[in-house]
């Protein structure tokens, strides 16, 4: 019987080692992943940063620019979501966090309105579908290279959605990426479109520009291009994050494997030592037994 027990504590430190190995190897190739996708996170910062700047400066100098995505409803019937997940898991409680974020946002809101959910990974299709009548929409399979086209094809959905009455409002929620194992669950309102405030400067930091075509002209061809740039930009931090929670994730699962081992070791070893102390005795007593005989 001991034997037996010996033997299953063979067989599941074999299990553990070989799950560790998995981990480990997940590990690499996440930490990999990582370094590509918080390069290209960190490289589009500055871009969106200027793009609102000129967006901002363009609206402080336009007049009287009439664009949908400027326009704000008087009546707020339906909001959409647009929901950035991982299309697998074995990440932490990167995905959770994300569609927990989503849930509180719907439920602190107290209009009387409608919800759309656009899903943005498999993790959020897969919760939506299954659990709310919500989901509006589905962008899955988009792979770890983050493209503008999948973005554009995205933020299109969305601008017709808005311009077509179908959604009156359209959030953007994601993981702003800090570090592997900090990601920061966002939401940020992408339409109606406000454009950021911009900073106020002295004369003699102002900088009259001079635009070709006109100003209004190009805040109104720039504008639909802002929302993808939002969206693309959303998804490589969305991206890194992901990466981040995952390396994170099976570091953590690779050091429990370790110590999970360790444990298992010990428990075999006490098994083992209680076997040959049980057979020691059996002799031991076997052998006073042959002494009295003998007597």
């Amino acid at each position: 019987m001991a034997g037996a027990g010996v033997r299953e504590y063979k067989r599941r430190i074999a299990s553990v080692r070989n799950t560790q190995q998995i981990t480990k190897a997940m590990k690499m190739v996440a930490a990999a992943k990582l370094r590509r996708a918080q390069e290209n996170a960190e490289a589009s910062r500055p871009y969106t940063e200027t793009l609102q700047e000129t967006l901002a400066r363009l609206a402080a100098v336009a007049e009287d620019v009439s664009h949908p995505l400027l326009e704000k409803r008087d009546e707020v019937r339906k909001i959409g979501y647009v929901v950035v997940t991982a299309d697998r898991g074995l990440c932490g409680a990167y995905n959770s966090n994300i569609i927990r974020t989503t849930n509180t946002a719907i439920a602190e809101d107290e209009r009387n309105v409608e919800y759309g959910i656009v899903a943005v990974g498999r993790k959020a299709r897969d919760f939506y579908r299954k659990r709310t009548n919500y989901l509006d929409a589905e962008f899955i399979n988009l792979g770890d290279n983050v493209s503008y086209a999948d973005a554009r094809e995205i933020g299109e959905y969305v601008i017709s959605a808005y311009e077509n009455g179908e959604l009156d409002e359209v959030y953007l929620v994601y993981a702003r990426f800090v570090n592997a194992l900090r990601q920061i669950p966002t939401v940020t309102k992408i339409l109606p479109l406000e454009p950021p405030e911009k900073e106020e400067v002295s004369e003699e930091e102002h900088i009259d520009y001079i635009y070709e075509p006109s100003a209004d002209q190009i805040l109104y061809t720039l504008v639909p291009r802002y929302i993808g740039s939002q969206i693309h930009h959303a998804m490589l931090e969305a991206k890194a994050s992901e990466h981040g929670a995952r390396m994170t994730a099976m570091s953590n699962a690779t050091d429990n494997a370790a110590e999970l081992i360790e444990t298992l070791t010990l428990e075999m070893n006490k098994a083992r030592q209680a076997a040959i102390t049980d057979e020691i005795l059996d002799i031991v007593g076997g052998a006073e037994a042959l002494k009295k005989g003998g007597k």
